[in-house]
């Protein structure tokens, strides 16, 4: 499955730490991966769709190196 990745940017959080946030959507058909129930509505159509919509949000920060304390 190919995701649609955008990169949204950085900052700084309260706490000075470096923030990364990415956003990401792909779409797939449930029946490919044999998914194939499904129930028929009284009203019509039915029950499940067969897209299913993939949305990811992301936030990263970046970890900061240990430092060392002399004794």
């Amino acid at each position: 499955m190919t995701l649609e990745a955008e990169f949204a940017g950085t900052g700084k959080d309260p706490w000075g730490n470096e923030r990364a946030g990415f956003s990401a959507k792909a779409a797939l058909d449930r029946r490919d991966f044999g998914l194939v129930w499904n129930a028929a509505l009284e009203t019509g159509g039915v029950l499940v769709g067969e897209k299913v919509e993939i949305a990811i949000e992301l936030e990263a920060v970046k970890k900061v190196a240990a430092t060392t304390v002399a004794a």
